[in-house]
């Protein structure tokens, strides 16, 4: 059972990001305030969803929410700053983006540099523990999707409407075969990518 809130009294917003351990694409984040009587049984962690789910979901947080807002780094800026810091930068984005102004972050995953002074809290695994984490990961996701489903009109032979970017034993092929597009990140070495940026 997801929990509504990790401070009662407080404004709070749940981040997420999508698509960091892919080869190509953009690493998408959401933030989200749900209302204090928020409840949907259907939601969950964005990947344990059926598409179908994830897409009724996506409609009713965006209708009942008090806030939320979706934002992206791009391949590019993935290769200049690393993935870690790019997910970071896009939950800032977010975060910058909501109509209110959160008193509180909860963000999913252990990483996170402080935005302004609103206080945050780490949980790991948090989108299958908060639901406010897990409707952020719910839209991170579902709009990271339809732009990878939109990207692959223009390169069909990576199969991104399928694997969305991820590094398949199909996407590897194909860049065996085909090489690299302006929509995949060059550098993906694990030690460098999971530094911290200040």
């Amino acid at each position: 059972m997801l929990k509504p809130f990790y401070n009662r009294n407080l404004v709070e917003a749940g981040c997420d990001e999508a698509g960091r351990g892919c080869l190509a694409g953009p690493v998408f984040a959401a933030a989200v305030i749900l209302p204090g009587d928020y409840e949907n049984e259907l939601l969950d962690d964005s990947k344990k969803l059926s598409l179908k789910n994830r897409l009724l979901l996506r409609e009713n947080i965006i209708e009942n929410s008090i806030a939320w807002a979706v934002e992206s780094v791009d391949n590019e800026g993935i290769d200049e700053i690393n993935i870690l810091n790019a997910s970071i930068l896009a939950m800032h984005k977010a975060v910058a983006k909501l109509k209110i102004t959160p008193e509180f972050l909860l963000i999913d995953g252990n990483r996170f540099k402080p935005y302004g002074d609103i206080p945050y809290r780490t949980i790991v695994k948090g989108d299958g523990k908060y639901m406010s984490i897990a409707a952020a990961s719910v839209l991170a996701k579902t709009f990271r999707d339809d732009f990878m489903r939109k990207i692959h009109e223009e390169h069909p032979q990576y199969g991104w409407d399928r694997n969305k970017g991820y590094p398949t034993k199909e996407h590897r092929a194909a860049i065996t075969q085909f090489g690299i597009t302006k929509y995949h990140r060059k550098t993906f070495r694990l030690n460098e990518q999971l530094k911290l940026n200040f």
